[in-house]
């Protein structure tokens, strides 16, 4: 791999403290599908909804991994994976109205599997990473997807 341009580590994503009260919340929503799907004798639903409900509790319970994160001539490194520019669709770098969080480098890639890179910036300049990338990569819109603003909503 080239050596890197910029170079910092960072969180996937901010964590936020669960309390029980969201958990309970949770198990009781889940419940009520559950039981509302065994009353339509949907039971394949039903168990699709209670392992949805584990895997959404496992997901918020998780502290998120710091990871190590490279711009360099070649592309974007995430740990010791490089997406190269030419499987780069386009970038763009997000500022966030909440203070709290950091600018993201995000990038639309060609990829079926990683369709989407969002790279929080903490340490370099924003804009000295957007300048940089600029210069491989086309600039395009990137707006919210549904999912992130459902994520937001819920705090998962």
């Amino acid at each position: 791999m080239a050596r890197p341009v910029f170079e910092w580590q960072g969180r996937e994503y901010s964590f936020e403290q669960k309390s029980a009260d969201w958990y309970w919340a949770l198990g009781i929503i889940a419940l009520a599908a559950i039981v509302a799907c065994v009353l339509f004798n949907n039971v394949l639903l039903a168990l699709v909804v209670g392992a949805g409900a584990v895997a959404i509790a496992l997901h918020a319970a998780k502290h998120p991994q710091m990871h190590r994160f490279q711009v360099t001539d070649e592309g974007v490194a995430v740990d010791n994976n490089l997406y190269p520019y030419a499987n780069m669709l386009h970038f763009s770098v997000l500022e966030y109205a909440d203070p709290t969080w950091p600018p993201a480098l995000s990038i639309k890639t060609k990829s079926l599997i990683v369709p989407h890179l969002l790279i929080p910036i903490e340490g370099p300049d924003p804009m000295e990473v957007y300048e940089y990338v600029l210069n491989h990569l086309p600039e395009g819109r990137h707006d919210e997807s549904i999912i992130d603003r459902l994520v937001d909503m819920l705090r998962i």
